[in-house]
């Protein structure tokens, strides 16, 4: 078990995990629903899945973390509440809780990308091409600290990102609340960036492109089964990486179709 406030709504919420046969979902106030790309209801600055009027916000970084134990069936997530406890920002502290469940079961067999398919959403490009596994994730940021960040790394590498924390800036923190967002944030659960730099001690002199790749993970876990293809994200966002999953999604059942 595993609990804490939420980044957005600030609700406390207690996550149960659960051995059980059939698809990954949660299971929220006795409604299941799948961590699949077509439960996904909202993109804003998180990943939010959805069913039957009930939703659950920020599931990104516990899925970034299935993704990366290969943790792909046969578990049921119980939630107490709307949004994922953000814990300190980061996929790291979902680690233990998975881990005590022992081995992941055998992951289903990887989807072969057969050709190239690119998504292109404003100035986000996700580019995938056919080959082993990998991930490439570019970020530029007009901030001193920031700028241009690049980390590319192959499935073995993938636990390198699950450390990094979420990060935001001082002067967009007032309009996040206007929306309903960011109603947490604190110094324990995100790095801060004002116009100098970042208020607290950075884990990784490329932090902030390590966490866009913990949250590309996650998203990419919303397909349902590990992907075999090259992958390059410019900029990426969590609409991008859902669009390419819905894309992805479509070419899955074309290819189930006789």
């Amino acid at each position: 078990m595993i609990k804490g406030f939420g980044l957005h709504t600030g609700v406390f919420s207690e996550v149960h995990f659960h051995p059980a046969e059939g698809p990954v979902r949660f299971r929220l106030n006795k409604t299941e629903i799948e961590a699949r790309v077509n439960n996904v209801v909202s993109t804003e600055r998180c990943t939010v899945l959805g069913k039957d009027g009930k939703t659950l916000a920020v599931v990104e970084h516990l899925l970034a973390a299935l993704h990366v134990l290969g943790w792909w069936q046969n578990l049921l997530i119980e939630v107490s509440d709307r949004e994922l406890p953000i814990l300190d920002g980061s996929a790291q502290d979902w680690l233990e809780p998975l881990s005590q469940l022992g081995k992941p079961p055998q992951p289903p067999d990887a989807f072969v990308l057969k050709e190239p398919l690119d998504v292109n959403l404003d100035s986000s490009r996700l580019r995938a091409s056919p080959g082993k596994a990998q991930l490439k994730v570019a970020i530029n940021f007009d901030h001193p600290m920031i700028g241009e960040q690049q980390w590319s790394g192959l499935p073995e590498q993938y636990p390198e990102v699950l450390a990094a924390r979420t990060f935001g800036f001082l002067h967009e923190l007032e309009y996040l609340r206007s929306k309903g967002l960011a109603s947490q944030a604190s110094l324990e659960n995100a790095i801060v960036f004002d116009e100098k730099g970042a208020l607290q001690a950075l884990r990784f002199d490329n932090e902030p492109v390590r966490h866009k790749a913990l949250d590309a993970l996650g998203d990419l876990y919303l397909f349902g089964q590990p992907l075999s293809a090259s992958l390059t994200i410019e900029r990426g966002s969590h609409h991008l990486h859902v669009a390419f999953v819905k894309h992805l999604a479509t070419l899955l059942e074309s290819h189930e179709t006789p």
